[in-house]
């Protein structure tokens, strides 16, 4: 048997023979002429030593040996051409793929619920994954597949693909009775370095920007929280006088203004960009430009509304 003979165009001609038992007819099917079909059936019978088809009452009938290759031949086929269809169409409603995202707590709060309710209304059956890799895994997991998609301020990720989808800034906040937003929403005069050094602070570890405003501004030796998680700042914040340095989109669309105030201070290279981020290997599938479209329809469009 001479397999390296066989290609995929002479399986789907065995195929379509097989399953229209007509060599004409396959040839039409395939939009191949009947002489190049007829050839590639001699080409696939020299192949395998086997008539595969005798011609019986005006149709081809196949061979045992036909049959039994058939049996694998069919389900192949239909399996391939089923991939090569998924690869140039995309259905999100009937979708149920997961959807792999690099995402740290911060990003989560500030992401997920506009995402998940947009997936809930046009793609019921996608489920989404989140993980906050270290920056520096994040390219390669971008490039295996590990992950579909980064995102979040990420300066130290090269390689990758990627487009901004919102601007931020980072900005200090109190509970609403503490004695710094009292005095600076009475004397509406914007604070000074000396005003910050005299509070304490909590943070969150995964947003590592936040340190480095701290020591920046000689402020981490005030530190009295170093937390690995975001979701108990709020709370608190609001029993304490305490102060956070966190993202002012967050502040405003969490927590309840009557609770929490933001003071204002000027901290130093405090904007930030929001990416996403993936790899070219998978720009062309259109399960991923489907979700590419729906972050930036989702997040894009609104970062105006959170610039200062």
């Amino acid at each position: 048997m001479h397999t390296e003979k066989l290609d995929m165009n002479l399986l789907r001609l065995f195929e379509a023979v097989y399953r229209l038992g007509s060599v004409s007819h396959a040839a039409d099917a395939l939009g191949l002429s009947q002489p190049a079909a007829s050839q590639g059936l001699t080409r696939l019978r020299l192949a395998l030593g086997d008539a595969l088809f005798v011609r019986a009452n005006g149709r081809m009938r196949p061979t045992l040996r036909a049959e039994r290759l058939a049996s694998v031949v069919q389900p192949a086929v239909a399996a391939i051409e089923d991939v090569l269809r998924d690869e140039d169409t995309f259905d999100p409603s009937r979708s149920r793929m997961t959807v792999r995202l690099h995402m740290n707590d911060i990003g989560e709060a500030r992401l997920l619920p506009e995402l998940m309710e947009a997936l809930h209304r046009q793609a019921p059956g996608i489920r989404v994954h989140t993980t906050p890799l270290p920056h520096g895994e994040i390219t390669d997991a971008l490039e295996t597949g590990a992950i579909h998609f980064a995102l979040g301020f990420l300066p130290s990720v090269s390689g990758t693909e990627r487009v901004e989808l919102l601007r931020d800034r980072y900005a200090v906040v109190v509970r609403a009775g503490h004695p710094m937003a009292k005095a600076s929403k009475a004397s509406d005069v914007r604070m000074t370095i000396q005003d910050l050094r005299r509070l304490e602070y909590v943070a969150v570890r995964s947003h590592s920007e936040t340190f480095r405003i701290l020591q920046q501004l000689g402020l981490d030796g005030r530190l009295v929280l170093n937390s690995a998680h975001f979701l108990a700042l709020p709370a608190i914040i609001a029993r304490t006088d305490f102060a956070v340095v966190m993202p002012q989109a967050i502040a405003r669309r969490f927590i309840e203004p009557k609770r929490y105030a933001v003071l204002p201070a000027e901290l130093p290279r405090s904007a930030f960009t929001v990416s996403l981020h993936w790899s070219r290997r998978f720009e062309s599938d259109p399960a991923h430009h489907w979700m590419r479209n729906l972050f930036i329809g989702l997040f894009k469009d609104n970062a105006r509304a959170d610039r200062l």
